[in-house]
């Protein structure tokens, strides 16, 4: 078993006390001498700056050594360590205050000159309940440790009142400067020396930087209310414009139903006209039918007899005409029918067959016969109906209506 060459105390190192970083290029190892000595190393070959506390290291090593609930004390070599990224000041200001009471005593040692501020800064903050001492070698850590375990804790000590002063000055001052930069107190109060004390510049510039952190941090916050009210406020007229589209939808909505049923009534409507219509001219053709066989066997003047038969069959073949124009109703014709509607809703039930019949290429003679009108008659409502759409003198109905089937 290794033994410490200073104290001569027993060595304990397992191969799993350690944690590799090998993004950050140092594993980090720990050792306990004696009873209650731990020592933390960083094992690298190059200069590195700490990323990870491994705090989750050190309790397991205590409950191997059966000391989670004891005081301990720790040394840190700090070989090869030149910087500690920001995060990880961060985390030990977090828990610097919330700590478990695991030290008696910390010991820093093998401090490069470029990184001491730093460790200087992070003892300023640390609770007086945990003394924290930095000391330039392994053999001076050890032996201020042992005696610190005798009871006689070493202090430095100061030939001049002005160099413990200045001493102390420093301390506050770094302090000042991680509450500032590693904990975000920009509130804190900076307790200022007297005017005519050396630091005083020092400690006033430092209260001007907080207080300029102080004034940034507000404007950020009034900056960043004034991004959330116009967010909100954009927010709030989208779901306004949202919502009245939503309600002319819903109304929009309303008047489409409102339409389909009112149609699906005239549908229904004129399916019960249409079959009407259809069995009266059957009737009527049979009875005409009937007719034309009874006057064939009449005994009349031939001349008579031709003309009755001929008006016979000229009334079954108009019958025949109204039956086809009352129940050949396509697709086609009722989409041309509904844009008519909308176009002119001024027009009438009748206006709007007599356009259809016109459509579809029907004579006047036709028209007139389907609607039981005369032609004089139909073409004063042919007249009416061309002032009701807004046609110009020389456009004709038929022309209208062609374009506008296909538009």
């Amino acid at each position: 078993m290794e033994n410490c060459p200073v104290s001569k105390l027993p060595i304990v190192e397992k191969s799993h006390w350690k944690t590799e970083h090998p993004d950050q290029r140092y594993t980090t190892r720990i050792k306990k001498i004696g009873n209650d000595i731990f020592l933390t190393y960083y094992e690298t070959e190059t200069s590195i700056s700490i990323e990870h506390r491994d705090q989750s290291l050190f309790r397991m090593i205590l409950e191997e050594c059966g000391l989670e609930d004891n005081l301990v004390y720790l040394m840190r070599d700090l070989s090869h360590v030149n910087n500690i990224s920001y995060a990880y000041k961060i985390i030990l200001t977090q828990l610097i205050y919330r700590w478990p009471p695991y030290y008696k005593l910390i010991v820093f040692y093998n401090i490069d000159p470029e990184f001491l501020t730093t460790v200087e800064t992070f003892a300023s903050i640390v609770p007086e309940s945990t003394p924290v001492l930095l000391v330039d070698s392994y053999e001076e850590a050890i032996t201020t440790i042992l005696s610190a375990k005798a009871g006689n804790l070493l202090q430095k000590e100061y030939d001049e009142e002005e160099d413990a002063l200045y001493a102390q000055r420093k301390k506050e001052f770094l302090a000042a400067t991680a509450r500032i930069g590693w904990m975000n107190m920009h509130n804190q109060p900076i307790t200022l020396p007297d005017e005519d004390e050396l630091l005083y510049p020092f400690f006033k510039a430092l209260e001007c930087l907080q207080e300029d952190l102080q004034a940034k941090e507000k404007l950020s916050a009034d900056e960043k209310k004034i991004a959330e009210n116009k967010t909100e406020k954009k927010l709030s007229e989208k779901i306004i414009l949202l919502n009245a589209q939503l309600e002319l939808n819903n109304q929009l909505k309303s008047q489409f139903d409102r339409e389909k049923a009112a149609l699906r009534s005239r549908i229904a409507a004129q399916d019960m006209e249409i079959t009407r219509v259809s069995t009266a001219v059957a009737e009527k053709t049979a009875a005409l039918q009937s007719l034309r066989e009874k006057i064939f066997g009449l005994d009349i003047d031939k001349e008579l007899k031709k003309e009755m038969i001929e008006s016979c069959s000229q009334m079954i073949e108009t019958e025949t005409i109204e039956k086809k124009i009352n129940t050949d109703l396509t697709a086609t014709d009722s989409e041309f029918l509904s844009k008519l509607q909308r176009q002119h809703p001024n027009l009438n039930q009748r206006d709007l067959r007599i356009c259809l019949l016109i459509k579809l290429n029907y004579d006047t003679r036709e028209i007139a016969r389907s609607i039981g009108i005369s032609t004089r008659g139909l073409e004063s409502i042919r007249y009416r109906m061309h002032k009701k759409m807004g046609l110009s003198k020389h456009q004709s109905i038929k022309n209208y209506l062609t374009k506008l089937a296909v538009s």
